[in-house]
């Protein structure tokens, strides 16, 4: 059984512990297998999770604690119902956050009951983690804009029914001249161009954008401020990636330990051998360290702290990093099982890799670390 004595942290309330209780019974009752059309698979998680009320934790007050401890459970169980969960929250944030009264009212609610599929749409192909790079432009006409270009690596690409998109409205260079805009999917200017698969599939594409047509009202936010918009809802969501890096990494050991505890090497369990101890003690070690990192991110978020673009980067990039490792050592522990299609290490394995990219690559998230030491030390 997973350890659980990180719930009686003061981190946590009362409320928190009993969130997890729940998770953990759904989960254990929930039967996470499916075929191969992921896009089918993952629409029918987004339901399911509507139906059992999890997804409430995504909109639309933000309680990052929730949302760290919903990632972590889901990703034990399964990296496609992480991604369903997070990207239900992360694709609807900046309407969450920012967003006019009637905007919730229209999107938020369908998103908690997983009747509509939200999509974050900031990456570009020559704009992954440099956000002033971003070339989508967004013109003014009367009564709205006009998109145009192109966003790629768009998680739940093809199967959204919105899109939050990020486009270039000029009112100053750089990260000041970019808005945040609601784009439906049936938008006659929006294209799916190009499905795209990846290693651990999951639902992503490349969008362009023809003369897409949106209203002012649905813009999100004040225009000239989508930098801001995007940098506050990955704030808190960083933190969560941190989370279900943390739900893989459990699982590795978790696996790791029944195996090594059962599987004999030279007469004896392979648990017995020095080299598989130092093993899974650097595995628990760095396990603690991490779910420390991100419940301190999640708990200064929620208790206040108006940015935590230190402690988010912190927790993304050493959680992230630690379940990499943890999860290879699993692999050579199960040896050529390890790499055998449909073991649980091997799709660990798969799971992953991209969490150290997305939301910001593991070296940007050291660039950030830097500068916020920098700026903290010129502080009187």
């Amino acid at each position: 059984m997973t350890d659980s004595s990180y719930l009686n942290w003061p981190f946590l309330e009362d409320r928190h512990r009993d969130l997890k209780r729940e998770l953990d019974a759904w989960c254990r009752q929930y039967d996470f297998r499916h075929d191969d059309d992921v896009d089918e698979a993952c629409r029918a998680l987004v339901a399911d999770l509507g139906k059992a009320g999890i997804l409430r934790n995504c909109v639309p007050e933000l309680d990052v604690r929730s949302l760290a401890l919903c990632r972590e459970t889901l990703a034990y169980h399964s990296g496609l119902a992480d991604f369903a969960f997070a990207m239900q929250g992360l694709g609807s944030g900046a309407i969450s956050l920012f967003g006019s009264q009637a905007q919730r009212e229209q999107y938020l609610p369908a998103v908690a009951c997983g009747k509509s599929i939200s999509a974050f749409a900031l990456s570009e192909a020559e704009a992954g983690s440099d956000v002033a790079a971003i070339a989508t432009s967004a013109d003014k006409t009367n009564g709205g804009y006009l998109i145009n270009g192109e966003k790629t690596w768009i998680s739940n690409g093809g199967i959204a029914d919105f899109y939050c998109v990020f486009a270039r409205t000029g009112e100053a260079p750089g990260v000041r001249g970019i808005s945040a805009f609601i784009v439906e999917a049936s938008n006659p200017g929006l294209k799916v161009a190009q499905r795209i698969e990846t290693i651990a599939p999951h639902p992503l594409a490349t969008l362009s954008f023809k003369d897409c047509k949106v209203a002012t009202h649905d813009r999100i936010g004040v225009a000239g401020r989508g930098f801001q918009v995007a940098m506050a809802t990955l704030d808190i969501f960083r933190t969560t990636v941190g989370a279900a890096a943390l739900g893989f990494a459990r699982r590795a050991l978790d696996e790791s330990l029944q195996h090594t505890s059962t599987r004999h090497l030279f007469g004896a369990p392979l648990s017995a051998l020095q080299m598989t101890e130092e093993a899974i003690a650097e595995m628990a070690m760095e396990i603690d360290a991490s779910a420390l990192l991100v419940y301190r991110s999640a708990w200064a978020k929620d208790c206040g702290q108006d940015r935590v673009t230190r402690e988010a980067a912190m927790a993304k990039l050493y959680a992230t990093e630690a379940a990499q490792r943890a999860i290879d050592r699993a692999v050579q522990l199960f040896g050529g099982r390890g790499v055998t299609k449909g073991n649980i290490a091997e799709s660990l394995y798969r799971e992953i890799r991209a969490l150290r990219i997305y939301e910001g690559a593991s070296e940007v998230q050291k660039v950030i670390i830097a500068r916020e030491a920098y700026r903290a030390s010129r502080s009187p």
